[in-house]
């Protein structure tokens, strides 16, 4: 399977965001906290939605290439792609739980356990989008659509319960505990969108030639036009809400936004092909080791604890993210795929999906 060096750049925004994003956070002085704000207004589109939609793409391609060794190469049956695609989705789930503990420990509110940090959205996420990715795609736009849209007033029934030990608080804590993180209802809709796009692409049949960008060139184009029309509706129908994160407004143009960044993208590789080289490089890293960035990032946590003022804190967030770059490129040059915390859970979930399907066989 060709490995897209759009996607690696997308998602490598995606990482740089968040690393930015948090560090104006942690380190940005009280007083200027508009500063943090008014970034995060800008650039949030990019961020775990971000992060959840390219997810949702690189999930399809690997889907539909497993799914074509099943049935064409019979490399494997379709109970071990799903073994293997389940077993990854769990071991990240009791990884984001792992993460969630130590911030609860950390800050003593135990509520935190079960907070929607993108790795939590991200595992329950692919839990759920297992069954789905077997649907039609317009049937996943629409099931997205809803989604959306029932969160609008499920939120605003149960949000009056909040805190209180009933049934419905205890729906409330599920769905919407820390609901200024990354509820699953509001941003496991972009995860689904992303499978779609990812199928639109395996469509393609992209395999690099010269006939193929010629053809996919063609075909793409139609695509490029539905970023900006999502961009323009979500303005339209909910100004200046669509700058609000979570609104039904902010999340439609969002997904104009991605869809426009990673269509743009996509483009530009088709057209100069090969000549990217080492030029995407630095976002790359960022993108092959998206899991472990986001998990040893937090110890820059307090390198600079609420000290800088909203000029010194760009030189040291750049700096920063520079000097993180370089000691990525240095790990992957000598340990490659062994840093790699998301390649390692494939490792694994390959592993005991193998051992269930050998089990299976010989009962």
């Amino acid at each position: 399977m060709i490995r897209f060096k759009s996607i690696d750049i997308f998602r490598g925004i995606c990482m740089g965001w968040m690393f930015l994003g948090h560090l104006l956070e942690w380190w940005i002085r009280p007083e200027y906290a508009y500063v943090n704000n008014f970034t995060h207004v800008i650039l949030d589109s990019v961020g775990a939605s971000g992060f959840l939609f390219i997810s949702g793409v690189s999930i399809a391609l690997s889907y539909r290439n497993r799914i074509y060794r099943v049935e064409v190469l019979k490399e494997y049956t379709k109970s071990r792609v799903r073994n293997s695609y389940i077993l990854r989705a769990l071991f990240l789930l009791i990884i984001a739980i792992f993460y969630n503990l130590s911030i609860a420990l950390a800050i003593n509110d135990l509520t935190y356990i079960w907070s929607w940090f993108v790795l939590l959205t991200a595992s329950i996420s692919l839990l759920v989008g297992w069954p789905l990715l077997k649907l039609p795609k317009y049937f996943r736009i629409v099931i997205g659509l809803s989604v959306w849209i029932l969160n609008i007033f499920l939120f605003e029934f149960l949000v009056t319960y909040n805190g209180q030990v009933n049934i419905f608080g205890g729906v409330f804590h599920l769905l919407y505990n820390k609901p200024h993180l990354d509820p699953i209802l509001i941003f496991f809709p972009f995860f689904l969108f992303g499978t779609v796009v990812g199928d639109l692409i395996s469509d393609l049949n992209f395999d690099n030639t010269e006939l193929s960008r010629k053809k996919t060139f063609s075909t793409v184009k139609k695509y490029i036009i539905i970023g900006p029309i999502l961009i323009i509706i979500g303005i339209v129908i909910g100004f200046p809400d669509f700058l609000v994160r979570s609104s039904l407004s902010w999340s439609i143009f969002s997904l104009g936004i991605q869809l426009t960044l990673l269509m743009t993208l996509f483009i530009f590789e088709i057209l100069i092909g090969n000549k990217i080289k080492k030029n995407y490089k630095f976002l790359f890293y960022f993108s092959y080791y998206s899991f472990t960035v986001y998990l040893t990032h937090s110890i820059l946590y307090f390198l600079f604890l609420k000290q800088l003022d909203y000029i010194s804190i760009w030189f040291a967030i750049l700096i920063t993210f520079l000097m993180f770059g370089m000691l990525l490129r240095i790990i992957y040059r000598y340990w490659k795929e062994k840093f790699s915390i998301k390649i390692q859970l494939g490792r694994i979930s390959s592993y005991f999906a193998d051992k269930l399907e050998t089990r299976r066989k010989n009962i």
